[in-house]
């Protein structure tokens, strides 16, 4: 790979935080129902956006002004980074990845568009799940940027433990994208009360006794979560058991903070519960389930990677993992 050049490497972090910022705020704009507050798109309410006098920034007005603005910002962020990249990084492949992130964020901010304008929740639905692909995009573009896009040091990993790894990496990135899908859902369905109660039902029992399209939704999204849990446990125990290496801190590093955020999650989660939808802990729910997306993926493209390098011998060892 060329040599790291740090300013762009920066750059590319910047706007994967600022995605993580603009997420924060489209969920304040969902969790207020604020997402039809402003009528029109692409101006409001007859002002260009970015002419929309302050004083008007207020109330449910406020969160959707600044999502739009937010927005526009990290479509001229993304504009940047792909002329930057593709100016400074000779990779065919990474040319390609910004060209697609470029594509996807001008496809969202017209899917946000007509969200107002058809006023569709089916619209809305997807345009927070392309959010979390394109947050995605834009931290793959960031480690391949990053200087420490290199190959592992030499610690006695052995091949086939680094592809289960591997596996498992994109199993759970695959598992957090159906909680996400099945969170989105159920949070532009309004069902995200629809069980009020934890850990029991309503009526004391452990399964709903009571079937509606919301109730089963948002059941549906607790067992997941059960199922995201625990293969992050899973992961966590491959890459950190005894024996067989000691993990890179490329690697060990993210698990440790899956871990951690795993279990912020499922606090946060609940606080959402208790809290009768509370905007705050409500968003936090949404930013950190970004953040163990994020993650995760981190592991997946980063075990690919290493993967990769390794030689073909490599592959006989896999069957005694």
């Amino acid at each position: 790979m060329p040599p790291a050049n740090l300013w762009l490497s920066r750059f590319a972090k910047f706007v994967v935080l600022f995605t993580l910022a603009l997420i924060f705020v489209g969920s304040m704009v969902t969790t207020l129902g604020a997402g039809m507050s402003v009528p029109d798109w692409p101006t409001t309410f007859g002002y260009n956006m970015f002419a929309f006098p302050i004083s008007r920034w207020t109330g449910p007005f406020f969160w959707e002004h600044v999502h739009r603005v937010v927005a526009s910002l990290l479509g001229m962020l993304t504009v940047i980074l792909t002329v930057w990249v593709w100016f400074a990084d000779q990779r065919r492949w990474l040319r390609v990845l910004v060209i697609t992130a470029l594509l996807a964020v001008i496809i969202q901010g017209l899917m946000g568009g007509f969200r107002v304008t058809e006023d569709n929740r089916f619209l809305a639905i997807v345009h927070g799940c392309l959010a979390q692909a394109f947050l995605c995009q834009m931290v793959w573009i960031a480690l391949a940027l990053s200087p420490k896009w290199h190959p592992l040091a030499e610690n006695g990993v052995s091949p086939g433990r680094l592809r289960s790894w591997k596996r498992w990496a994109w199993g759970l990135t695959a598992v957090i994208f159906i909680q996400l899908i099945l969170g989105a859902t159920m949070r532009h369905l309004d069902a995200g009360l629809a069980i009020p109660t934890f850990p029991l039902m309503p009526d004391g029992s452990l399964l709903p006794s009571v079937h509606t399209r919301e109730i089963h939704l948002n059941f549906t999204h607790r067992v997941w979560a059960i199922v995201v849990t625990a293969v992050v446990i899973i992961l966590a125990w491959k890459i950190f058991r005894p024996g067989g290496g000691r993990a890179d801190r490329r690697i060990a590093n993210p698990a440790l903070w899956l871990l951690v955020l795993v279990g912020l999650q499922i606090y946060f989660g609940i606080s959402v519960i208790l809290l009768a939808r509370a905007p705050i802990p409500t968003s936090l729910h949404v930013i950190n389930g970004a953040l163990i997306l994020m993650i995760s993926f981190t592991l997946a493209i980063r075990t690919t990677y290493f993967s990769s390098l390794l030689p073909a011998s490599g592959a006989s060892h896999a069957a005694h993992e």
